[in-house]
C-alpha cells in the first residue's frame, strides 16, 4: 500500500484517506522529545486537591479503598455545566425555529484524590474504581425518563481540551441524541438489514482472526486499531460479546474492561511520551439498547495531528498514518 489509498469503515460507513507522501515513522509522533515530568501529588490552586476543605461540594457518588479509609475515585456536578437538570426539556418555537430548554446532566468523575496521576499510571484497582464509576453513574443517569443519550468521556491535555491537570472524566446526558450518532445508528441498521448480523460484531472476529491491528486482548475485550482509523494511534475497545448497552457491563467485565483500558492508555504513555487524547465510551441510546444491531465501544483518539480545512470542509480525514503500523509500533514489532 505505498500508494494514496481510501479505506471504509465498515460499521460506521465513514471514509478515511491515507496519504503515504505525509507519512512520518510512527515515533515522531512521539509527544516531544523532553522526558515526562511527574508533578508532586498535590496542588494549592487545584480544586480538586483541595476538595475535602471545601464544605459546598455534593458527593453524588464515591468509592473508597479496601480498608476504606481513602477515596478511590467521586462524582461531582460540573460547577459550570453545559446543561442543568434544573430545567424541562420542552421544546418551543422561536419564529420558525425549534429549541428547548439547556435541560440535562453535567458530572465530573474525579478519579484520584492524587493530582498528579492518569489511568496509564494507576493500579489496575484505581482504574477499576473509575470504569465501576463510570457503570454506576449511567445506570443511575439512565433512569431519568428524560435522559435520552449519556456519552462518557475523558480529556487528556490542553490539545484535548482539558481545562485542569488532576485526573478527571466527565459524564454528560441530553434530551436528545445526537445527529451523528443517529447517522451511526441508521448505518449498523442498513447493514443488519442487509446481512442479519451486527457490524461490529463482523468487524471484530475478522480483527481477531487478521491479528494485524491488535494491541491488546483479554477474555472479555479486544483492542484494535480500525481498518479506517480516522487519527493516528486511534483505538477501539471492543466487548467480545454482543452487547449494544455499557450499562449492562457485568462487574467481571468491568475488571476485564479495566485492565484491558489500562494496557492501552499505558502503551501510549510509554510509546508516545504521554500524547494528548480523549476517549469516550460509544453506547446506545435510549430505547435502542436492545437492538440487535448495536455494539458499544469505547474509542480513543490520541491528539497528534490537526485537522484542516479539507477535513472541516468534507468531513473526510486525511491519515498520514497506516493502522497496521501504529499497532506495529503500539507492540513493538517496529514499523509495518
Amino acid at each position: 500500500m505505498g500508494n494514496t489509498h481510501i479505506r471504509l469503515n465498515r460499521a460506521t460507513r465513514e471514509w478515511v484517506i491515507y496519504a503515504p507522501s505525509r507519512r512520518i515513522r510512527p515515533q515522531e509522533f512521539r509527544n516531544g522529545h523532553e522526558p515526562i515530568i511527574i508533578e508532586p501529588p498535590y496542588a494549592a490552586d487545584c480544586s480538586f486537591c483541595k476538595f475535602d476543605d471545601a464544605k459546598d461540594e455534593v458527593i453524588l457518588f464515591e468509592i473508597k479503598n479496601a480498608d476504606g479509609d481513602s477515596w478511590l475515585t467521586r462524582v461531582v456536578q460540573n460547577k459550570y455545566p453545559a446543561l442543568s437538570p434544573d430545567q424541562k426539556p420542552t421544546r418551543s418555537l422561536s419564529g420558525i425555529y425549534l429549541e428547548l430548554p439547556g435541560y440535562g446532566h453535567h458530572e465530573v468523575v474525579i478519579e484520584s484524590p492524587e493530582h498528579n496521576l492518569n489511568p496509564a499510571m494507576m493500579s489496575l484497582e484505581r482504574v477499576n474504581a473509575i470504569v465501576e464509576t463510570y457503570r454506576q453513574r449511567y445506570l443511575e443517569l439512565m433512569k431519568i425518563r428524560d435522559n435520552l443519550f449519556i456519552i462518557i468521556f475523558r480529556n487528556h491535555g490542553k490539545t484535548a481540551g482539558a481545562s485542569m491537570q488532576h485526573p478527571h472524566s466527565q459524564i454528560i446526558a441530553t434530551p436528545i441524541v445526537p445527529r451523528h450518532y443517529r447517522w451511526r445508528e441508521d448505518e449498523a441498521q442498513r447493514y443488519f438489514d442487509e446481512w442479519g448480523r451486527c457490524a461490529y460484531c463482523d468487524t471484530m472476529e475478522f480483527e481477531v482472526e487478521d491479528r494485524k491491528r491488535v494491541v491488546g486482548e483479554n477474555e472479555h475485550f479486544l483492542a484494535f486499531v480500525p481498518f479506517a482509523a480516522e487519527v493516528p494511534f486511534e483505538i477501539w475497545i471492543m466487548p467480545k460479546e454482543h452487547r449494544s448497552d455499557f450499562g449492562t457491563i457485568s462487574p467481571k467485565e468491568v475488571t476485564a474492561f479495566a485492565a484491558l483500558l489500562h494496557e492501552v492508555l499505558a502503551k501510549l504513555y510509554t510509546k508516545l511520551n504521554n500524547p494528548n487524547y480523549n476517549y469516550a465510551i460509544m453506547s446506545a441510546a435510549r430505547y435502542k439498547s436492545g437492538e440487535p444491531q448495536l455494539h458499544w465501544y469505547c474509542q480513543i483518539s490520541p491528539r497528534l495531528t490537526i485537522p484542516a480545512g479539507f477535513e472541516m470542509g468534507s468531513g473526510i480525514s486525511i491519515n498520514p498514518s497506516l493502522p497496521e503500523a501504529d499497532a506495529n509500533f503500539l507492540n513493538d514489532l517496529g514499523e509495518a
